[in-house]
């Protein structure tokens, strides 16, 4: 097994135990830890495909990357504001 075989899995890891949490209502979806697990495991899968390149992994990656980091954005640009998130 290559380095980005094990990055690749770690993202994997991330990205069901984000979703296994949130389904059993451990964890807001809408929340930080949320979306940062998320943005963080599609980053590695999408790291661990500069090496076993595939396009609809990339696009499905890559979209669920960009979605939780615009979700992440938002938790905290909410944060900022006066009287914090909503």
């Amino acid at each position: 097994m290559i380095w980005t075989d094990v990055v690749g899995v770690v993202g994997v890891l991330l990205v069901l135990a984000a979703y296994a949490a949130a389904a059993l209502g451990k964890l807001d979806v809408r929340g930080a830890s949320s979306l940062f697990a998320n943005f963080l495991g599609a980053s590695l899968i999408l790291l661990s495909l500069t090496v076993d390149f595939n396009l609809s992994a990339l696009l499905m990656e890559g979209s669920w990357a960009l979605v939780s980091l615009i979700g992440l954005i938002r938790v905290l640009v909410l944060r900022r504001r006066p009287g914090g998130a909503r």
